[in-house]
């Protein structure tokens, strides 16, 4: 029961538990699923974009994805408005680190000081806890590529392939099964469409309804975040047979 204990967030209950930080949890459950798949050659993320009603204006630029550093790019699931907040903190965490040591900032290194920050809303009176998750993408000289996830505790995780959002233990559940150590960027592609169009709640899948961004490497060694664009996202899932040709054409 959780009366008397979730009136702030400082408290726990007789059972170990924090129920601020656990409501908050569940609001993530209810925000558009995100996959992230650590793939040998880059790094993979989709987003599922949710329309509440058919006269809002898609957004022109990206709604889930952002990018960090030219290094790092994350997906989020939860409150956008909290999300600025902490993409923000990152942004500037990340340029003080390159100004400081004219070298761009380890990812796992950006992702704990952003934690840390997460954590702080919830050990403090008068605070609440961040209603987000992320998913980080990056690449480093020390250990390559590597894709972390985060929740509103502050605490975060390193991770192969995960799921935020909704029916994210769904779709955990199928990248275990379908998940295989030397995968490349396309095969990951690839399966994160299929992973999200079983798990969504929307019936069919089409291009405005999802956002696909990869960190790779370029042949000159150069990080590189893209962004795909509509008409390659349409052409993709008609490749994965999410989409029928007849349907992207009308």
């Amino acid at each position: 029961m959780s009366r008397r204990y979730d009136s702030r967030t400082t408290i726990f209950s007789p059972e170990g538990r924090l129920y601020q930080v656990e409501y908050a949890m569940e609001a993530i459950g209810n925000a558009g699923s995100a996959i992230g798949i650590l793939a040998k050659d880059g790094v993979v993320l989709v987003g599922e974009k949710k329309t509440t009603s058919k006269l809002l204006q898609t957004s022109k630029s990206t709604e889930k994805m952002y990018k960090i550093d030219d290094h790092v790019a994350c997906v989020v699931a939860g409150i956008m408005s909290d999300a600025n907040i902490l993409i923000n903190t990152a942004r500037v965490q990340a340029q003080r680190y390159t100004f400081a040591y004219q070298e761009p900032m380890p990812v796992e290194q950006l992702v704990q000081s952003l934690c840390d920050t997460k954590q702080g809303y919830t050990q403090f009176g008068g605070l609440r806890p961040f209603g987000v998750s992320f998913l980080f993408a990056g690449w480093d000289k020390n250990f390559g590529f590597q894709l972390y996830m985060s929740d509103p505790s502050g605490n975060y995780s390193g991770w192969k392939a995960a799921a935020i959002g909704a029916n994210n233990q769904a779709a955990q559940s199928m990248l275990k099964q379908d998940y295989k150590d030397e995968i490349n960027r396309e095969e990951a592609i690839q399966l994160a469409v299929k992973v999200l169009s079983k798990t969504m709640d929307s019936t069919s899948l089409t291009s405005d309804k999802l956002e696909l961004a990869e960190v790779f490497l370029s042949p000159s060694g150069e990080v590189k975040y893209q962004v795909c664009s509509p008409e390659s996202l349409g052409k993709l899932l008609v490749k994965v047979g999410v989409t029928q040709p007849a349907a992207e054409a009308s």
